[in-house]
């Protein structure tokens, strides 16, 4: 019995150096919940995974300054830190390099037309919201005789080592009894000029990078994009796995961007409708009540300094590539609001 009582005390204390340890393990996760978030603001800019070769998306414009779609997404996130947009470091990355960059924290959001795949947010990283609906399509040149994708038997097809367009392009010929032969390039340039040159019959991708390639050809008119969309590309900013307020942030500002066209909110009206009589419209900008901003580590009123430095979300579309826009002509489609027939839409912001 006296050694019954000597083991009860001993495995009470091993009990409780268990529990705390637990405990000290899920303080350190609490405490480590804004750890991006800091790090971000102790750096003093947002670092984000981009590129500077694709028009609309990401590239250089005639002074060198590297602006897009993409890129404008990645300042809005600075600008709701920091109120300031250029508070940020675009860092180009090749395709394959997206998920290993992503994975090892290398960056605070990936923003590099990269598409939202199951094993991709279970490898990579948290994929916020959808910002682009896209899909995969084949340019073929306008005097080749091929007028859908199902003539394409027995071409060769230039394509993106490390993308969802391998796997999407192999599925299709295969499914539709076709045969292929591929030529894979690590780099996107290299897939576009060995086509413009000959080398393939076709190039396929999302049909928004087509349409952006073609622009930048010597002669796009002669080249054409085929009807068909032969997959779902939704493309969304990632950003590292393990932090839930760094996550919530971005997604956040994403879905400000979206409100705010669907409110009206403009780069010109923005300080203006901070008096608006609209109740939902004085929340998103700080001026009534709250949506979270102090979870997120963010000011009440931050997405008034958002929506000044890039405006809402139809117009940083509009500003690359709507009628007048910097680099094509892309009509919205499945981009248009949800209200104007297509897919974007945003949780609301209370």
């Amino acid at each position: 019995m006296r050694q019954m009582k000597l083991r009860y005390p001993l495995l009470l204390v091993l009990a409780t150096m268990v529990i705390a340890v637990l405990a000290a393990c899920n303080g350190d996760d609490d405490a480590t919940a804004g750890s991006r978030l800091d790090t971000v603001k102790e750096r003093g800019n947002l670092i984000i995974a981009g590129r500077t070769d694709l028009a609309g998306f990401g590239f250089l414009d005639a002074s060198g300054k590297n602006v897009g779609f993409d890129i404008d997404l990645g300042r809005a996130v600075a600008a709701a830190i920091f109120g300031d947009p250029n508070a940020i470091e675009v860092r180009p990355i090749s395709a394959s390099e997206r998920g290993p960059t992503i994975q090892g924290g290398e960056v605070d959001v990936l923003t590099r037309n990269v598409t939202w795949t199951s094993t991709r947010d279970a490898q990579w990283g948290n994929y916020t919201t959808i910002m682009f609906y896209d899909g995969q399509g084949f340019m073929v040149r306008a005097d080749s005789g091929f007028d859908s994708a199902f003539d394409l038997d027995g071409t060769t097809a230039c394509v993106t080592s490390g993308t969802t367009t391998e796997l999407n392009l192999a599925d299709f010929f295969r499914q539709n009894g076709l045969s292929l032969e591929t030529v894979v390039f690590e780099d996107t340039a290299s897939v576009y000029g060995a086509y413009e040159s000959g080398r393939c019959d076709i190039a396929t991708s999302d049909k928004s990078q087509l349409a952006a390639i073609r622009s930048g050809f010597a002669n796009p008119g002669d080249h054409k994009i085929l009807p068909e969309t032969i997959s779902k590309e939704p493309l969304t900013p990632v950003v590292p796995h393990g932090d839930d307020q760094w996550f919530d942030l971005v997604k956040t500002v994403m879905w400000v961007l979206i409100n705010a066209e669907e409110m009206g909110v403009t780069q010109a009206n923005v300080d203006s409708m901070v008096s608006s009589d609209n109740i939902a419209i004085r929340r998103m900008l700080g001026a009534e009540g709250e949506f979270g901003q102090a979870d997120l580590g963010l000011d009440a009123d931050f997405a008034v300094d958002v929506i000044k430095a890039v405006g809402n979300y139809g117009e940083i579309y509009d500003r690359y590539m709507g009628p007048n826009g910097m680099s094509f002509e892309l009509p919205r489609q499945s981009n248009e609001l949800w209200l104007n027939g297509g897919l974007i839409y945003a949780p609301p912001l209370k």
